[in-house]
């Protein structure tokens, strides 16, 4: 970009750098896309050049966007010199060797966990982070489980003085643009000070702490039934790798061990999926199906033929499931390797919400392509599958009957709040510990400790074998060397509940927000569709007004959706000592 050009209008400023940014992020794009769907040293040296050349184009519109921060403009432009302000999650030095170190030690982090597997000392019988996630997920031997959990965390430990590099550089790129660290520029784009924002999460967090507490009570009395108090403390932390994910960030594999009324209702739409020989295409259409219902179009030709559905045979790619938007809106995709389970489908109706999202706001101007913010973005699939009640499944023919009973309804509520109340401390501990690392709270002599103290803090579990400063356990979470902030995640987790409930008022239905499914209305699909088309137009507030009637963040209606199973886990914990 031509810094030079210093006579610019604010509108001609936007007009000129939107053309030159929409030709070189379709460069970028599928540069990142090649290294991502195949990991190879030349796909990794072109993914770097293009990341550096996509930082000195960033650095360089930042600059004169802070040239014209306050030129008298026309409210839009305002905006998006505003959005522009905010920067990426990963800003350069405006020096061209550290930006060059930068953008290589970016791609190096992503590869080195993409191409990740965990092999026995003679380097043979290698083991994919899939392969090892099943293991957790099925198993119930406490040892086998702890040797997955242990195989794959001998991946990340490589990456710590990488990433103790790339918090330097990325925190210097941040202080040139006129923020503390990195922490402090990405707390600063959700049009709130960065302390109304942190009062923000932690006064969603007080909201639905107590919900996760009383789970956490009872799912650890659970466990410790099953393996013995010698093993999981009826006082202390959850061992981590007992919850049936590879990072406990979800514990709705350990359904089977915790299922409240054994036999009722049973909702195997794993088995069904299997029985009935859906293959990765199917269970993609099988999501695309629920979108279309609700009068939102079809998905593109591209979209079948550019994307990325099974895990390739011959050669590393980055198998953690994502959604891409290439060429302005013309070329979206998802990479995903999709198996046919329960978990994979709801994973793709979450990828495809972001696919929809792009659709909708296709036409807006290339700055305002985002969501509201991008807790929007997170929110959107996982509202759908709030959807996918027994009802449904059972008009979709996965599974065969649907009772109605309060037994019935208690299963229903464990199962799902396995996954979406247990993750919610996990969505929040993520960048508490990025903004202490960022920040200098946590140094690079404390990353492992750090990161074990917030997640005893916040979730209750420990590891099971010691850890050490030799380790880097937050490496073994893709979000971290693939430097993608997480706060996203805890914000949707609240939000798609409230969305939820404001698309059932848009449906008309009355009675239990659990039992609400917007499935084939099209005043829902109208509803969500106008507040998709919205980008990031307008302040998120603006966003949420128009589809909820509220202008700030809730989880009031998580508390009203899972009121059933609140209840009955109060009833079940009396007399336990719940804590950690």
């Amino acid at each position: 970009m031509d810094n030079s050009v210093a006579s610019e209008t604010p509108a001609d400023f936007l007009a000129r750098s939107e053309q030159e940014m929409l030709a070189l992020n379709k460069e970028v794009g599928l540069a990142f896309w090649l290294r991502a769907t195949y990991i190879t040293p030349d796909t990794g040296e072109l993914a770097a050049r293009a990341s550096e050349r996509s930082l000195a184009f960033d650095s360089a519109l930042i600059a004169q966007a802070k040239a014209l921060k306050g030129v008298p403009t026309d409210p839009e432009s305002a905006r998006a010199i505003e959005l522009i302000l905010r920067g990426s999650s990963m800003p350069a030095p405006n020096d061209p060797a550290l930006r060059a170190e930068l953008a290589q030690l970016a791609t190096d982090l992503e590869g080195l966990y993409g191409a990740g597997k965990a092999c026995d000392d003679n380097g043979d019988n290698c083991k994919t982070l899939p392969e090892l996630e099943n293991i957790l997920a099925a198993s119930r031997d406490y040892d086998e489980q702890l040797e997955a959990w242990q195989a794959w965390r001998g991946v990340s430990p490589p990456m710590r003085p990488m990433y103790q590099r790339f918090v330097e550089l990325a925190n210097q790129g941040a202080r040139e643009l006129g923020f503390a660290n990195l922490g402090e520029q990405w707390k600063g784009g959700y049009d709130l000070s960065t302390a109304e924002f942190e009062a923000e999460t932690q006064r969603l967090w007080g909201q639905v702490e107590p919900l996760y507490e009383a789970l956490h009570c009872h799912v650890r009395d659970t466990l410790s039934e099953h393996y013995g108090e010698d093993r999981v403390s009826l006082e202390g932390p959850i061992p981590a790798h007992l919850l049936g994910n590879m990072w406990a960030q979800s514990w709705g594999n350990i359904y089977d061990l915790l299922e409240p009324y054994p036999g009722v209702a049973p909702l195997d739409v794993t088995s069904a999926l299997q029985a009935q020989n859906y293959d990765p295409v199917r269970m993609t259409e099988t999501a695309e199906a629920f979108f279309t219902s609700l009068g939102l179009p079809e998905l593109p030709q591209s979209f079948w033929e550019n994307s990325m559905l099974v895990a390739p045979t011959d050669h590393d790619a980055v198998c953690h499931a994502s959604a891409w938007d290439l060429d302005n809106g013309n070329d979206p995709r998802i990479k995903q390797c999709v198996e046919a389970n329960e978990e994979q489908l709801a994973t793709l109706h979450h990828e495809l919400g972001h696919i929809y999202y792009y659709l909708m706001y296709k036409d807006v101007r290339p700055f305002f392509k985002g969501g509201a913010h991008d807790g929007f973005h997170e929110a959107i699939g996982d509202t759908i599958v709030l959807s996918m009640t027994p009802d449904y499944l059972k008009a979709k023919g996965l599974v065969d009957s649907v009772a109605v009973s309060d037994e019935a309804v208690i299963n229903q509520q464990m199962k799902l709040a396995l996954d979406k109340i247990a993750f919610l401390p996990f969505g929040k501990l993520i960048d508490e510990w990025r903004w202490k690392v960022f920040s200098g709270e946590i140094g690079p002599e404390q990353y492992n400790s750090g990161w074990w103290a917030l997640r005893a803090s916040y979730q209750g579990i420990d590891p099971a074998v010691e850890r050490t400063e030799d380790d880097f356990d937050p490496g073994a979470k893709y979000h971290i060397p693939g430097n993608t902030p997480y706060t996203r995640y805890f914000l949707s987790h609240v939000m798609q509940f409230q969305f939820h409930r404001a698309l059932c008022d848009a449906a008309g239905y009355q009675g239990p927000l659990h039992n609400c499914s917007i499935y084939n209305s099209e005043a829902a699909g109208d509803a969500l569709g106008a507040m998709l088309a919205m980008g990031a137009s307008k302040p998120w507030p603006e966003a949420m007004e128009a589809l909820t009637g509220q202008r700030r963040m809730d989880a009031d209606a998580i508390i009203d959706y899972f009121q059933p199973l609140m209840t009955w886990l109060n009833e079940q914990n009396a007399g336990r000592q719940c804590g950690w």
